[in-house]
């Protein structure tokens, strides 16, 4: 764990493969993007008022699960310059920006449900 605090481990450009243990953590990481853009695919089909925020959703977790399988990739092979940590570190810290943005957006769902109402309401009067 003291490891991964260092300057050395995280800008070295020719660093080992991962253990077994994050492997195995890294690829868990993956199937779960995997499973949340599967669901978000057979549930976006319905539309509806979250229609805009799980099609943010699909293209987080698909986009990142792409990422992640050449960041893997890159990794097995002991490609010396892009398997370097700092790759992960900034993937990492890049998903959760743009998670950030995409709850940021959710807060606009009961604007936009008020919005609708109004125009149904005002629909009921019109031929």
């Amino acid at each position: 764990m003291n490891n991964l605090l260092t300057l050395s481990y995280w800008f070295n450009l020719r660093p080992e493969i991962l253990n077994s243990t994050a492997q195995k953590i890294f690829i868990g990481g993956l199937v779960l993007l995997l499973i949340v853009a599967i669901i978000v695919l057979l549930t976006k089909k319905r539309g509806g008022l979250y229609h805009g925020w799980l099609k943010r959703i699909y293209s987080f977790s698909l986009s990142n699960l792409i990422i992640g399988l050449i960041l893997l990739f890159f990794n097995y092979e002991a490609v010396p310059f892009l398997s370097a940590r700092f790759w992960v570190g900034l993937w990492a810290l890049i998903m959760l920006i743009w998670l950030i943005f995409i709850f940021r957006s959710l807060k606009n769902i009961p604007r936009i449900k008020q919005q609708s109402a109004k125009e149904k309401e005002l629909k009921k009067y019109l031929p």
